[in-house]
C-alpha cells in the first residue's frame, strides 16, 4: 500500500474507493436557473436540521452557488443517472424537466429520493473547495434505490460490485 498524499492522481483515486450517493444541486440567479452535480453531500446535525456539500473553486457554476442565499439537494434514484452526467457537464440544461419552483426561486428536480431545500447557514473555505452548510427549512422523500458511485462509475455502469 502506497503512503503518498501529495500525487493528486494517487489521492483522486483514493478517494474513489469510498462509495457515495449522488446528489444534484440547484439554486436559481438572475440569469435562470443553475445545477451541479455532487456526491460530497453529508448530513451533520438533526437539531437544527443542517447538511453540507462542496463545490470547487474552479467550477464555472462556483459563483452561482457562493452567493446564493438558498438551493436545493436532490438525492438521485438508481435510474436517474442521466442528471447525474447532465448536470456534470451542463449547468443550465433544464430542458423537458418537469420542475417544479420553491417559494425562493430554486428549481425542484421531478422524482428524487430525498430532497432538502436549505438556506445558507454558513460558508468555509477549504482548500480548492468551498463548504456549504444548509439549513433545512422542508424535506420531501420517496422511497427507492439509490444513484451509487465508486471509482467513477455508478452501480449501474459496473456489475461486477
Amino acid at each position: 500500500m502506497e503512503h503518498v498524499v501529495c500525487d493528486p492522481g494517487l489521492l483522486r483515486n483514493a478517494f474513489g474507493r469510498f462509495a457515495t450517493g449522488v446528489t444534484v444541486v440547484t439554486t436559481g440567479t438572475a440569469d435562470g436557473p443553475v445545477a451541479i452535480t455532487a456526491n460530497s453531500f453529508s448530513s451533520v446535525s438533526l437539531d437544527p436540521p443542517l447538511v453540507l456539500w462542496s463545490i470547487g473553486r474552479h467550477s464555472r457554476r462556483f459563483e452561482a452557488f457562493a452567493n446564493s442565499a438558498h438551493y436545493a439537494i436532490h438525492v438521485l434514484a438508481e435510474d436517474q443517472i442521466d442528471l447525474c452526467w447532465r448536470f456534470s457537464k451542463s449547468g443550465t440544461d433544464f430542458a423537458d424537466l418537469d420542475l417544479s419552483w420553491s417559494e425562493h426561486g430554486v428549481p425542484l428536480l421531478p422524482r428524487a429520493l430525498a430532497r432538502f431545500e436549505c438556506s445558507v447557514a454558513d460558508r468555509f473555505p477549504a482548500g480548492d473547495h468551498m463548504i456549504l452548510l444548509g439549513r433545512v427549512f422542508e424535506l420531501e422523500t420517496q422511497e427507492g434505490l439509490p444513484l451509487l458511485f465508486a471509482g467513477g462509475k455508478s452501480r449501474a455502469q459496473e456489475a461486477s460490485w
